[in-house]
């Protein structure tokens, strides 16, 4: 059987980029995630509301993204799953973010929206369609492919149930308790050995 595996961006590999933007910007409006609100279009009205009230623009955010680093140990991940499995980013991050960590990945492939910009204003986003990470694991499915997704977060969730196997990962106090049928990890090593225990069953 061939098989993807679809992992989530930030928080599974990456740092989550808009909170190091509240860090370097001091404001605390910005530090709310996916993980906080599940309704991801309110929650970018929020954040270009943010930003335009502040005159915070795409070069800012691009400055402080070159200085972030992958979670530690998450390019040994990935390098030790493509060895071995065909892997898809599924991301709700945006074009004009990603370049930095897709050249300390090592470039895998990502699927991820774009931003609308008046100059270097960010004045909206361009979803690459509705429900983007669901419908990219039943593009998968539909293809013949068996999809065991990774997430963190409320807009991993349908990605998750539509997948043939699959795992949160180093996700928020509640999440599990409401998804109890969802596995549960915190560890790269231990992420390898359940999607290898998926592959040989």
């Amino acid at each position: 059987m061939q098989r993807i595996i679809a992992l989530d961006m930030e928080g599974v590999i990456t740092p989550e980029i808009w909170i190091a933007v509240a860090g370097r910007t001091g404001l605390p409006e910005l530090q709310l995630t996916t993980r906080d609100e599940p309704d991801y279009q309110k929650l970018m009205n929020h954040r270009i509301s943010v930003l335009g009230q502040h005159d915070i623009g795409l070069n800012l955010i691009q400055e402080v993204i070159s200085g972030l680093d992958l979670l530690v140990g998450a390019r040994q991940f990935l390098d030790e799953l493509r060895a071995s499995y065909q892997v898809v980013v599924l991301s709700d991050t945006f074009e004009q973010f990603a370049g930095h960590f897709m050249d300390l990945l090592g470039y895998p492939h990502l699927l991820c929206h774009r931003l609308s910009l008046e100059g270097d204003r960010i004045t909206g986003f361009i979803p690459r369609t509705e429900d983007a990470k669901l419908k990219a694991v039943l593009g998968y499915q539909a293809l013949g492919y068996h999809v065991t997704a990774v997430g963190d977060s409320h807009n991993d969730i349908g990605m998750l149930r539509q997948a043939d196997a699959s795992s949160l990962f180093r996700t928020p106090e509640g999440l599990p308790e409401k998804y109890p049928d969802l596995s549960c990890l915190d560890a790269y090593d231990e992420l390898i050995n359940w999607i290898g225990n998926v592959a040989q069953g």
